[in-house]
């Protein structure tokens, strides 16, 4: 059985070795232990803060094998982008230039920089080690985030954003960095992604901000921007399933797309809802259909099974029924593993 929780200092050594499992990195999750200890202790210090709106906290979250012991997966939540350090992107804009003597019209997309200083809230840093990449461990990961979200709608913003991962080659090396980014950093692309994961001012200092004009790039650089890595492809349709929508927004390094939702309209926030259990079993050869979340000292999570009587208390299910820190007359939240018809 896995469960959902707040990362934990010794977890260090699992998530250095999980983030060294991918072939690309992931700015959420480098593949340095100095600057992972000091990710959990920002999140160790957000879940402890005493919020009233947010501003710029990290919380990040693992997915643990009960079984073993071991952490599996990993994904955060940011309250807010922006602020001390800016969230940097491009937008992709249309030029217009016209000849009237020459009667031609030409519509030129380009790439504006914009940064923000007080943004929307941002989801990040999923990671699931491959082999648990079965048995819904990977819609799990993702979508616990929205109950968090829906239990404490403080900590977040009303908006919340997805840098989705842009094309990478094998060694995870960028045809749009290369074309762009790396004639004004000279630095590789993994290189500068880890750089921005521990200061942004070097992006201030050095990126261009006057407009790119996207046809004046080289094909295989245009080819790629606002598409998404091959292994990104699931967790962006999970997320248009959600209610996510493209923006107009890239990333600034290898170009994936930017996609955001209203917290309110997201289905897991959406069909979630609370109740008291009445009731905890086994759920043996069942399915499970629920995301079920504790509201007790710690927030956890994992998948089973809800049914609501006529008194509106909760009888649930899970498997390893004994491993789930849960009795009844507890609170819940829960929503649906999987979209209705």
């Amino acid at each position: 059985m896995v469960i959902i929780r707040p990362v934990k200092p010794a977890d260090l050594d699992d998530l250095v070795a999980l983030a060294h499992q991918e072939t690309y990195g992931l700015t959420s999750l480098p593949r340095d232990a100095r600057l992972l200890r000091t990710r959990i202790l920002e999140s160790l210090y957000a879940f402890q803060k005493l919020v009233q709106k947010p501003g710029g906290e990290l919380y990040m979250f693992v997915m643990e094998d009960l079984t073993t012991g071991h952490v599996i997966g990993t994904s955060c939540i940011i309250s807010k982008v922006g602020g001390f350090q800016p969230f940097y992107s491009y937008r992709i804009d249309v030029s217009v230039h016209e000849s009237k003597t020459l009667g031609i019209r030409k519509e030129i997309p380009t790439l504006h920089l914009i940064n923000e200083h007080s943004g929307p809230s941002e989801i990040g840093g999923l990671l699931l080690a491959p082999e648990y990449r079965k048995h819904g461990n990977g819609r799990l990961l993702s979508l616990f985030r929205f109950l968090f979200m829906a239990e404490y709608p403080e900590r977040v913003e009303p908006v919340v954003i997805a840098e989705m991962r842009g094309v990478l080659d094998p060694k995870g090396n960028s045809a749009f960095w290369d074309a762009l980014g790396r004639h004004f950093f000279d630095m590789d692309y993994p290189s500068a992604d880890l750089l921005s994961a521990m200061d942004k001012k070097f992006i201030a200092d050095l990126m261009p901000t006057s407009a790119i004009y996207i046809p004046l790039l080289p094909k295989e650089a245009q080819q790629v921007i606002g598409e998404v890595h091959e292994q990104t492809r699931p967790a962006l349709r999970l997320l248009q399933e959600e209610g996510f929508q493209y923006t107009k927004m890239v990333d600034i390094f290898e170009a994936g797309p930017v996609v955001q939702c209203r917290v309110e309209d997201i289905r897991t926030v959406r069909e979630s809802r609370k109740a008291t259990v009445a009731e905890i079993r086994d759920l043996g050869d069942e399915k499970p259909s629920h995301i079920v979340c504790t509201l007790g000292e710690e927030f956890r999570c994992f998948m089973g099974g809800v049914t609501i009587d006529e008194d509106g208390n909760a009888h649930a299910t899970f498997r390893e029924v004994e491993r789930v820190d849960l009795q009844p007359g507890d609170t819940i939240r829960f929503a649906p593993l999987r979209p209705s018809d």
